[in-house]
């Protein structure tokens, strides 16, 4: 397996050169279009919310073994805190073409067939998507209503016993859905290019 980090010049004319030692942040790749750098944009929310997770617990640690006066909110609001980052990390790399794939096929074929198959595994995806978001959809509804639909957010039952179950799953609903959009995007741009280029 290996990064697909998008550093074909031919696909990407703005590239510019890189040295060993250092890749070039190039963000949302042209066919996410301006959904994709928004979402691209977005990334810097999460990344701050690890960090933020990342004090929780140093402050946590602190207070437990110093003051001997534990919290009972840190280790819920630091697993709700990572828990949505990893979310959004799916939709993050779908926009910048970066997640990990197996490309042993994919990079010994001649560009114009490369270009094909972004279309195939792009559509591909927003079928998936599509069904992860019917399937998020379920989860998220019985997370926040109850059997007889009274709306009630589900809890951890913890001693805090904050709704961080609920708000996970609805976040799940809404990365799902942002993430089918985007793959929609990318379907369509991927044959956008090569109707242009067979012209």
């Amino acid at each position: 397996m290996t990064e697909n980090t998008e550093m074909d010049p031919e696909l990407d004319p703005s590239a510019v050169a890189e040295t060993p030692t250092r890749k070039v942040d190039r963000g949302a790749v042209r066919e996410a279009g301006l959904f994709g750098k928004f979402i691209n944009a977005g990334g810097f929310v999460f990344a701050v919310a690890i960090c933020a997770s990342a004090c929780i617990l140093l402050i946590e640690v602190f207070l437990r073994y110093v003051l001997n006066s534990p919290t009972v909110w840190a280790h819920e609001t630091t697993t709700f805190l990572c828990g949505i980052s990893f979310l959004y990390g799916g939709l993050y790399c779908a926009s910048r073409n970066s997640h990990i794939r197996v490309v042993l096929i994919y990079d010994i074929l001649p560009s114009r067939v490369r270009r094909v198959f972004d279309i195939v595994i792009a559509i591909a995806s927003f079928i998936a998507a599509g069904f992860f978001t019917y399937a998020a959809w379920i989860m998220s509804q019985k997370a926040l209503f109850s059997p007889v639909g009274d709306f009630r957010m589900e809890r951890s039952g913890s001693a805090w016993n904050p709704p961080t179950p609920a708000l996970v799953k609805t976040f799940l609903l809404i990365v799902m859905i942002l993430m089918t959009i985007q793959f929609l995007i990318l379907s369509w741009n991927y044959i956008r290019r090569v109707t242009e280029e067979t012209k």
